[in-house]
């Protein structure tokens, strides 16, 4: 069962400034950070990169995520877009068991970049909309993840 929305990314070239912008002008708090060197293959194979790298943050307000990414490799393009124009990297989809909900729209005829995995935290997969947008599914697995928010406590989530 899908569960709701877990976050939003946004791809940039300078990650301090867009999270100085977010967190100056927005309110969000910085949630968390990391970042990937070349030769993860399963990143790669899951975000259909060849010899990837960056970094990134999640960015928290109320309940919304943003994640941001700040790439290495390899070089994007830089868009100013229209509200026409596609611009969001991917939106996230919290479920309970990504596993069976992986089956379940493949069936469907969702189209995955690849099956399910994780690590103790989460389990994930990407795929694409009947439109070619991006669509993370996402389950919790331990709950206190850092990137679980506050609504879903209570309600049976974890």
């Amino acid at each position: 069962m899908i569960r709701g929305v877990h976050h939003l990314a946004i791809s940039t070239p300078d990650l301090d400034r867009l999270v100085d912008c977010y967190t100056g002008w927005f309110g969000f708090e910085r949630a968390g950070g990391g970042g990937w060197d070349r030769g993860n293959d399963r990143v790669d194979r899951m975000l259909q990169l060849d010899g990837s790298a960056a970094r990134y943050a999640f960015l928290r307000l109320g309940n919304l995520y943003i994640e941001v990414f700040e790439f290495a490799a390899p070089d994007g393009v830089a868009v100013r877009p229209r509200m026409s124009d596609k611009g969001i990297t991917h939106l996230c989809l919290y479920c309970d068991d990504v596993v069976a909900e992986h089956a379940r729209l493949s069936a469907l005829g969702m189209e995955f970049h690849c099956p399910p995995g994780g690590a103790a935290a989460t389990r994930a997969t990407y795929g694409r909309d009947c439109d070619g947008n991006v669509v993370e599914l996402l389950q919790i697995v331990d709950p206190d993840c850092a990137f679980r928010f506050e609504a879903l406590r209570g309600q049976g989530a974890g």
